[in-house]
C-alpha cells in the first residue's frame, strides 16, 4: 500500500515514551526547552511529527535524503543526511512512480539502485535515520528498476531496461532481507519501459503502466504472491505515455492513470473499473481533460475525494474532484515555484493528509504545499533543497 501511518502513529505517542520512532526529535526539536532538555535549541521551530525521503538517485553511490517533518508542514534537514543506500544511481531524472516506498510496517524503506539494477532496503532507526540493513542490497533481477509496488510481504519490482524489461516479485523478510519469489518474473516486451507498478490496497490486484508501448498491464494476484494475467491484459491506453497511477484508497477496484505524451495542452486523465480478476473497464467519460503538459505523477487524498496529478512539462498540480463511480471533474490547477515547477515528479501526501510533498527533481528539492480539501498552497519557504548532485526519484512520508 502507498498510505502508511504506522511511524506517524508511533510518532504521535512520543510524548509519551521515547522509544518509538521520531519521538527524541519531537521532543529535542519540536519543544526541547519545555521538556527539560538542555541546549541550544530554539523554541519557536513547529514539532517534528514525522520525516521525508527522497531516493537520491544520485550517480555512483546511490544516497537516501532524509528530512524532519514538522507539523506545520515544513522541512529541515536531517543531521546525517544524505544516507548511503549501498547501490547505485544514474545521476539523472528516473520517468517512473515509486521509485521509493515504504513496507507495510513502516519499519523499512525499499529503493531503486537504476544505476547498478539492484534494490537496497533501509531500516527506519529509532531518531528517523535510514540505515542499509545487513544483506540488504540484491538484485532487481532485470535492467534498470524503477518503481516498488509493496503489499505486506510481498513485493514487485519494475525492471524499464530497454532489453529484457520485466515485473519480478520478491518476499520481505521480518528483518528486512529481499529474497526472490520463485516463478514470479514477467518478462515484457523490449522497449515497452515499464514506469510504475502498485498494488490495490487489498492487494488482490497488480498494475504497471507501459509508457514505451502505450500500453497498461493488470493481473490477479494469487495467495502465493504469483501474478495472472488479467483478460484483456495488456489494455491500450487512453492515451499516449501512460504514466503515473494510483488506486482510489476508498474503492480498491478504481484506478487512474495519467497520459503524458499526447502533447502540449493535451494531457488527460484516465479512470477504470477493477473486476476481481483484474480485468480492466473504462468508467464513462474517460479519459478527463486535464488541460495541460505531460501529466505524470498521481496522488489521491486519503479520503478518495481529490486527485492530484503533477505536469512535469507544464509546471503545475491539476487538481479533480472524484465522484462516486470515479468520473473526474477538473478543479483547476496549482502552480508550483518558478524555479522548480517544470520537471516537477513525484508526488505524495503526509499521513494525516494536511501536506503535499511534491519531488521537484530538476532543481534537486522537495516541494511542500497545504491541502484543503481540493486547494493546494505552497508554504513559505518551500522548495527545501537536497544535496549537491541529488536527481531525486519517489518520495515518502511517515
Amino acid at each position: 500500500m502507498r498510505k502508511h501511518t504506522y511511524n506517524a502513529a508511533r510518532l504521535a505517542l512520543g510524548v509519551a515514551t521515547l522509544a518509538t520512532a521520531g519521538s527524541l526529535s519531537f521532543l529535542v526539536i519540536g519543544s526541547a526547552n519545555a521538556n527539560g532538555v538542555t541546549g541550544n535549541f530554539p523554541t519557536n521551530v513547529s514539532p517534528v511529527v514525522g520525516h521525508v525521503y527522497l531516493d537520491d538517485n544520485t550517480v555512483g553511490a546511490n544516497t537516501i535524503g532524509a528530512f524532519y517533518r514538522h507539523a506545520d508542514g515544513s522541512l529541515s534537514p536531517m543531521p546525517g543526511s544524505p544516507f548511503p543506500a549501498g547501490g547505485a544511481g544514474t545521476g539523472s531524472g528516473l520517468a517512473s512512480q515509486g521509485a521509493l516506498q515504504l513496507s507495510s510496517d513502516g519499519r523499512y524503506l525499499l529503493a531503486v539502485d537504476a544505476g547498478s539494477s539492484q534494490i537496497s532496503v533501509l531500516r527506519i532507526l529509532w531518531d528517523g535515520s535510514p540505515q542499509l540493513v545487513p544483506g540488504g542490497v540484491v538484485s532487481s533481477d532485470g535492467p534498470t528498476p524503477v518503481s516498488i509496488a509493496v503489499h505486506g510481504d510481498l513485493v514487485y519490482v519494475a525492471n524499464s531496461g530497454a532489453v529484457g524489461p520485466n515485473l519480478t516479485g520478491f518476499t520481505l523478510a521480518p528483518w528486512g532481507q529481499l529474497q526472490p519469489l520463485a516463478g514470479s518474473t514477467v518478462a515484457l516486451a523490449n522497449g515497452s519501459e515499464p514506469d510504475d507498478v502498485l498494488f490495490n490496497s487489498i492487494g488482490t490486484a497488480l498494475v504497471g503502466n507501459l509508457t514505451g508501448t502505450s500500453q497498461i498491464e493488470s493481473f490477479f494476484v494469487k495467495g502465493n504472491g504469483l501474478l495472472v494475467s488479467a483478460p484483456g491484459s495488456p489494455l491500450t491506453a487512453q492515451g499516449l505515455g501512460p504514466f503515473g497511477s494510483e488506486f482510489r484508497p476508498t474503492d480498491p477496484f478504481q484506478l487512474f492513470v495519467s497520459n503524458a505524451h499526447n502533447g502540449s495542452g493535451l494531457g488527460t486523465v484516465s479512470a477504470f473499473d477493477v473486476a476481481w480478476d483484474g480485468a480492466l473497464s473504462s468508467i464513462t467519460g474517460s479519459p478527463f481533460v486535464d488541460g495541460q503538459t505531460a501529466p505524470c505523477w498521481v496522488e489521491i487524498t486519503h479520503d478518495g475525494q481529490f486527485l492530484f496529478t503533477v505536469n512535469t512539462g507544464s509546471g503545475d498540480i491539476s487538481r479533480y474532484w472524484i465522484a462516486p463511480n470515479g468520473t473526474l471533474t477538473l478543479v483547476g490547477s496549482t502552480p508550483v515555484g518558478d524555479s522548480g515547477g517544470v520537471g516537477a515528479v513525484d508526488a505524495r501526501l503526509s499521513p494525516d493528509g494536511r501536506t503535499l510533498y511534491v519531488d521537484e527533481s530538476r532543481i534537486g528539492a522537495v516541494g511542500a504545499f497545504a491541502v484543503n480539501g481540493g486547494n493546494l498552497t505552497e508554504l513559505p519557504g518551500s522548495p527545501t533543497s537536497l544535496p549537491t548532485g541529488a536527481t531525486p526519484a519517489g518520495v515518502v512520508v511517515n
